[in-house]
């Protein structure tokens, strides 16, 4: 791994998903010196992601490999990479500093925002009490612990279709609850997945609360939403995919947000102050795909030039 040796850079990318690792990629071949800073292993999500159908070049993909693909590409015209979540970003005259948890402090002429969104929660009872022993946000992560089992997936979106089939390579069924009377995923995505023999869909319902015993859990709680009738569904796991938030805290104080958190851009990646772009799902758009977030970082590393070559 490319470990960073020094604290100023030209560019600073916050975050190693597809669009921050676009973005450096773009950034660095243009003889810019950059860092990648993320809180954890580059790819973000894609750690997190079986099989990718729909990214062009390959028929399929494992999300963990694509991620390493995707690293090599970022590092190989020089960008640094350094581990550390970021606690504060600061603008000081038209430099931009950058606080993390080890207490690291780096400064950059410009900064792209690549940090991505988390799994939303259900917010239930049970949920926070469950979670490693049970309940899971990552079928990639956790699903080889759940063998011949029964799961239930929660979510009725692209996620929750996917990552439900995956499952069924391990587990012996699983059944997937939609709180609305149909799918939200891409109709080639529903089709593999009602022919699937695994899996089970349950539709307008809505899980009230996890249970389980002393270790772990043992099923779910639900409602029936258009008749109000309650039941009980036992189950070895719960996997939930029913959306996602922003991971913006670090910028709350920027007033580059909207009112649900997502950070607001313009078509060049550019948000509201001079030499702060963002990239990927962390921003305000229609569509959150790997695809999305590499063009948007092929963006952003291109305008991050054009800035800074205008700032001489």
């Amino acid at each position: 791994m490319a470990e960073t040796k020094q604290t100023n850079y030209d560019v600073i990318v916050i975050g190693a998903g597809p669009g921050g690792m676009t973005a450096a990629m773009y950034a660095s071949r243009a003889n810019l010196s950059v860092l990648m800073l993320d809180r954890g292993i580059y790819g973000g999500n894609l750690n997190n992601t079986a099989e990718i159908e729909n990214y062009t070049g390959f028929k399929s993909i494992m999300g963990p490999d694509l991620a390493k693909e995707m690293y090599e590409g970022a590092t190989q015209f020089g960008a640094d990479y350094a581990y550390g979540a970021v606690e504060k970003v600061e603008v000081v005259g038209e430099v931009k500093q950058i606080t993390t948890d080890m207490g690291d402090v780096f400064t950059a002429k410009a900064v792209v925002i690549a940090t991505g969104s988390s799994q939303r929660k259900l917010g239930v009872p049970g949920e926070a009490e469950f979670s490693g022993r049970g309940v899971s946000y990552c079928a990639v992560c956790d699903g080889a612990f759940f063998k011949n089992k029964h799961l239930i997936v929660v979510g009725g979106g692209d996620s929750a279709v996917e990552e439900g089939a995956f499952l069924t390579q391990l587990a012996d069924k699983v059944t997937v609850l939609v709180r609305r009377d149909q799918l939200r995923a891409q109709p080639i995505v529903q089709d593999k997945a009602m022919q699937n023999p695994k899996m089970e869909f349950v539709f307008n319902t809505s899980v009230t609360e996890i249970v389980g015993d002393d270790m772990k859990v043992t099923g779910v709680k639900t409602v029936n939403n258009v008749t109000g009738e309650t039941g009980e569904l036992a189950a070895d796991g719960v996997f939930i995919y029913v959306g996602s938030d922003p991971m913006t805290a670090p910028f709350k104080d920027l007033g580059i947000l909207n009112a649900k958190g997502w950070v607001e851009t313009d078509a060049t990646m550019a948000t509201k102050i001079p030499g702060i772009f963002a990239v990927g799902d962390v921003r305000d758009t229609l569509l959150r795909q790997v695809a999305t977030a590499v063009g948007d970082g092929a963006i952003a590393g291109q305008q991050v030039f054009k800035y800074l070559d205008e700032q001489k």
